[in-house]
């Protein structure tokens, strides 16, 4: 199983529908796509610069806003499985279908380790990757990634997010920062598993 996060910044990109159109047609029974929380999450920053409310509504808040843009996607690309759940992803995958992960999940009451600003859907699609035991991560970005950078110096140019790191310090799935313009080299890979 993969786990592909698409970037928010996607949300308004023409190749948002090329690539659920690719990952719905050739990852189906194997992919998880975990949506950004896109121009729905900046309106919670919005929100949290005028309202001052805390980091743990404002989680709750980024928690929805990906839901919404899973929602969204399904309604691009109506093969598409919304599945809040585990074992609804599995349900999913099972049946041959491409999962969008809606993370009702990780609504809180108190605040933890994921509710605050360190946390966006990088590392939640991280976190969920590490709890599917996943054979890959894809994170897709619309800014420029420089493949000679670690995660870290990812991290410390604000492409990924700053706790990132640690969720994928130890994983044992391969891990692939990406640009929005490499779906043919995702294409290849997804045509080559299916081979192998």
């Amino acid at each position: 199983m993969w786990v592909v996060k698409i970037g928010g910044s996607l949300s308004r990109d023409p190749l948002l529908q090329t690539w659920l159109r690719e990952l719905n047609e050739l990852g189906g029974g194997r992919v998880v796509i975990v949506p950004g929380g896109g121009g729905f999450a900046d309106q919670v920053r919005e929100h949290q610069a005028v309202w001052r409310f805390d980091d743990l509504a404002a989680h709750n808040m980024a928690v929805l806003a990906m839901a919404q843009h899973a929602l969204m996607m399904q309604g691009l690309c109506r093969r598409l499985v919304v599945a809040a759940t585990e074992p609804q992803i599995r349900q999913a995958l099972h049946a041959g279908r491409t999962a969008v992960w809606a993370p009702f999940g990780l609504l809180r009451q108190e605040a933890d380790t994921l509710t605050s600003w360190d946390v966006t859907s990088d590392s939640l699609a991280a976190w969920l990757a590490n709890r599917l035991n996943a054979e890959r991560l894809m994170i897709v970005k619309s800014c420029a990634v420089d493949s000679e950078c670690s995660v870290a110096q990812l991290a410390e140019k604000g492409v990924l997010d700053k706790r990132f790191a640690e969720l994928t310090r130890e994983a044992s799935y391969p891990l692939d920062i990406l640009n929005k313009n490499d779906w043919p080299c995702v294409r290849e890979l997804l045509l080559n598993a299916v081979v192998s």
